[in-house]
C-alpha cells in the first residue's frame, strides 16, 4: 500500500467522519491493538470518539495535505466545534501517524491546542 494514499484516505475519512460523528468509519482506519494518544499529556482513552461525539452538536473541520516519510505521516488539521451545552471550540493540531504495510494506522499521537 502506498503510505501517501493511506494518509490521504485517513484524512478524508476523518474529515467526513468527524462532521458526521461516524466513529465506526474512523475506527475502521486503525489496526487491531493500535496505540492512539489523543493529546500529548493525556492517557489513551477507550471510547474517546463516542464520548466526544456525544458532547458535540456539530463540527466544521479541515485536514491539510499529509507529509509522508516511510511508514509515517504528519497531517495538520483545524476544527470549529459547537457543543451541546452551547459552548464552541476552535482547535488546531496535527496527527502523527504510523501505518502498517496494509495501510492501517498502528500508532497515532495527536498534538493540538484550543483557542
Amino acid at each position: 500500500v502506498d503510505i501517501r494514499e493511506a494518509a490521504k484516505r485517513w484524512a478524508h475519512v476523518w474529515e467526513r467522519g468527524w462532521h458526521e460523528h461516524d466513529a465506526a468509519a474512523i475506527a475502521a482506519l486503525y489496526a487491531d491493538g493500535a496505540v492512539w494518544r489523543q493529546h500529548p499529556f493525556r492517557a489513551s482513552e477507550p471510547g474517546y470518539l463516542d464520548r466526544v461525539f456525544a458532547e458535540e452538536e456539530s463540527a466544521q473541520r479541515q485536514f491539510g495535505r499529509p507529509i509522508v516519510d516511510g511508514d509515517r505521516a504528519a497531517v495538520p488539521w483545524t476544527a470549529q466545534t459547537k457543543l451541546k451545552d452551547g459552548r464552541s471550540e476552535d482547535l488546531a493540531g496535527a496527527s502523527l501517524l504510523r501505518f502498517t504495510a496494509d495501510g492501517l494506522v498502528v500508532e497515532e499521537h495527536d498534538y493540538w491546542n484550543e483557542r
